[in-house]
């Protein structure tokens, strides 16, 4: 039996994680679950698979999470270095799945445990890869990505090396709007951008898939998981999302991973690694039934996020950290009908041409230039 923590147990990652789990008990011992404030789910949860505590990001929702553990040994707490010492609890394998820069510390104290992360939050390696990667480095840690196209590119690399790589592709599916013109883009609505052709995604990543952010903030996470160099790693437009991505080798042969729109086959990659286990699905994957795969270049005219993922990655140091914070700003701007989509991009690349902090030594750090890019990006939006 292995034991694991899940960090963000009430998200999407955390439900599709529990239901692997759920269907193979006998092989888990459950740590710690967390959630942000939802202390009634967190406690139907803790519950269902016995955990040793259940923590509440949120200090308010610690009564509520305290009654409804009531009778029970499971332990009730809440609160920032709550979170912390919860994700500090040895676990065999801690699954970090916190939304936002909220998850950088709990994620951080995982990885100071030496053992096995499965890493879901794109905060920890977009705005402070260089301080994640020299932590995992230095407590030898194993680092797993969950994200569909970073699991491909990893199951791809398994029995290569890093240095017969000639391209690592990245596969986006281009989002709602991929066949939509600029001027059609500047009258792009909330409830038109949420709404993804292939995934079942929340408001925020959504938006971000619609953008092509998603993939710019996915660009500088293999940037980091995967050493081939910027200049190798590479974007393309795949709709059907069924290749999740690509890695191209110095013989001429291309691996690609395949698999139908459910997160639960990079979870359950993840949770099996190095082996595998059985994964049920609602649906196989039907080559046949599909029929064709398409593929196309990204258009950074119309979808200019890519490019300023890929300007931050060469920057380096804090630059992704604030193309990050101010793009959480924008987004926010947008589904609350402040500004119009194109704005989104636009804002971003306005913040990156005034804020340009030096490297970080300290997720502090980090802290500090997240805020700070939030400020210049609102006082962009007051001046609009």
């Amino acid at each position: 039996m292995r034991s694991i923590s899940v960090l963000g147990a009430t998200g999407s990652i955390g439900a599709s994680t529990l239901d692997l789990i759920r269907r193979n008990r006998g092989a888990w011992r459950v740590v710690a679950l967390t959630a942000n404030g939802n202390a009634a789910a967190l406690a139907a949860l803790a519950r269902e698979f016995d955990a040793e505590i259940a923590v509440c990001a949120d200090p308010a929702a610690l009564p509520a999470l305290r009654e409804a553990l009531a009778g029970t040994a499971i332990e009730a707490a809440a609160g920032p270095e709550a979170l912390v010492e919860a994700a500090a609890r040895p676990a065999d394998l801690v699954m970090a799945a916190i939304v936002g820069c909220a998850g950088l510390a709990p994620t951080m104290a995982a990885i100071e445990q030496g053992k096995t992360v499965a890493l879901a939050n794109k905060e920890a390696l977009v705005s402070a890869g260089e301080v994640m990667t020299a932590a995992v480095a230095r407590h030898g840690t194993t680092l797993l990505p969950v994200d569909s196209e970073h699991n491909a590119i990893f199951q791809c690399l398994q029995g290569g090396r890093v240095e017969e790589v000639r391209w690592v592709t990245l596969t986006a599916s281009g989002g709602p709007f991929r066949d939509w013109t600029l001027e059609q883009l500047h009258t792009a609505t909330p409830a038109q951008a949420i709404k993804h052709p292939n995934w079942s995604m929340g408001a925020k990543i959504s938006v971000d898939s619609a953008t092509m952010f998603n993939k710019g903030l996915e660009f500088i996470e293999a940037y980091h998981l995967f050493p081939v160099g910027l200049e190798r790693l590479r974007i393309i437009v795949h709709p059907q999302s069924i290749i999740h991505s690509m890695v191209e080798y110095r013989d001429g042969s291309t691996l690609a991973q395949l698999g139908p729109s459910d997160m639960r086959v990079p979870i359950a990659s993840c949770l099996a690694y190095p082996g595998r286990m059985e994964t049920p699905l609602a649906s196989q994957l039907d080559l046949a039934a599909i029929g064709e795969l398409t593929f196309r270049a990204p258009d950074e005219e119309r979808f200019p996020a890519t490019r300023l993922a890929r300007q931050a990655a060469q920057a380096g140091g804090c630059i992704p950290a604030v193309l990050n914070a101010a793009n959480e700003v924008a987004v926010a701007a947008f589904l609350d009908n402040r500004i119009g989509f194109t704005r989104i991009a636009a804002m971003v690349e306005e913040v990156l041409a005034r804020y340009a902090p030096p490297p970080p030594t300290s997720l502090e750090d980090v802290y500090a230039v997240d805020a700070q890019a939030r400020l210049h990006a609102q006082a962009l939006m007051e001046m609009a």
